[in-house]
């Protein structure tokens, strides 16, 4: 809404000083034309926001009106910017909701206790784009206006159809009773019941998604955590699921956890490798997968993946053997 819009624009000019017209434009995600034109709105509402010219110039906002929120100590509002700051932020579509909420908290702070507060948030860093081996972690694509379908359809109770398309398979349209939104290493999944049966889609699957006016059939109250643990056990116990005890170099963890299905236990080796409980599709999956590591991985179990890798391993060195030609 364009009353937010103009609450966020004048909370940046308050925190950050003087701003180009561009810089407001990108972190309010709108176009530059747009920031002139909420600029324009702000002064002639009375606002004292006014123009620098100049190589360094911008759009700045004279000194004033304000409110203090004192319910907050200084651990509460460092918890709160720090949490925002994650990576984490953006989930279920609700990023610029979060950013607008924190500006406006850390604008209504003391001016000495909004200081410190932001310089001590400076200091952490949650869940960052990439870990100490410098791998970028995989960003989930949603789009904006699929995840405002099944985040309202949740919220409101109602039935959810959407566009998904399962692995290996074209998408279909399907109606659904969504339950709640789940995060999980980066990606959401949408819990929910299908003519009764329990049902889990991942939102990145979605090719779109439209909230029905009809109620869903849910229970009023639920415990989201308690059903995640159930179908992720489900799934771990279900098909021909194979899990494999590895050890592997630290420096392949992440790309021996992008192959997998899931982490079921880890700990540090003795010789500074992790030794990893993890599963596969199946056992040819699993092979596959611990064979791109070469000798980075080593299968401990179960036994007939250890055979399966040495006698790859054999044939390989069969067909090289031969040489001196």
């Amino acid at each position: 809404m364009r009353a937010d819009r103009l609450v966020s624009l004048v909370l940046l000019l308050r925190q950050r000083g003087r701003l180009t017209a561009d810089t407001l434009a990108r972190e309010l995600e709108v176009s530059t034309r747009t920031v002139l034109r909420d600029i324009e709105a702000l002064s002639t509402a009375g606002a004292p926001v006014y123009a620098e010219r100049g190589r360094h110039g911008g759009f700045a906002l004279a000194p004033g009106f304000r409110t203090e929120l004192t319910g907050l100590n200084h651990e509460e509002t460092l918890a709160l910017l720090t949490t925002g700051s994650s990576r984490g932020e953006p989930l279920f579509g609700l990023g610029p909701a979060l950013a607008s909420a924190l500006r406006k908290v850390v604008d209504s702070l003391p001016a000495n206790h909004r200081t410190t507060a932001s310089d001590a948030a400076q200091r952490f860093l949650v869940d960052p784009e990439t870990d100490l081996l410098s791998r970028r972690l995989p960003a989930e694509q949603v789009s904006g206006t699929t995840m405002i379908e099944v985040r309202r359809a949740v919220l409101a109770g109602h039935k959810l159809r959407i566009h998904y398309a399962a692995v290996d398979q074209s998408p279909k349209w399907r109606t659904v009773d969504p339950i709640g939104l789940v995060t999980v290493r980066g990606q959401s999944y949408l819990l929910a019941t299908r003519s009764g049966a329990d049902r889990t889609y991942r939102l990145s699957r979605m090719q779109a998604a439209e909230e029905l006016p009809e109620a869903a059939e849910r229970p009023d109250r639920v415990d989201l955590d308690r059903i995640w643990r159930e179908r992720s056990a489900r799934f771990l116990s279900g098909g021909d699921h194979v899990t494999v005890l590895v050890r592997v170099s630290p420096a392949r963890r992440e790309e021996l956890l992008d192959t997998a299905l899931a982490v079921r236990a880890e700990e540090p080796d003795a010789d500074g490798r992790l030794r990893l409980e993890v599963t596969f599709q199946d056992t040819r999956h699993a092979e596959w997968a611990l064979w791109q590591l070469g000798t980075d991985a080593e299968a401990l179990a179960p036994w007939s993946l250890r055979t399966a890798l040495r006698d790859r391993a054999a044939a390989i060195v069969a067909r090289y053997e031969d040489t001196d030609t």
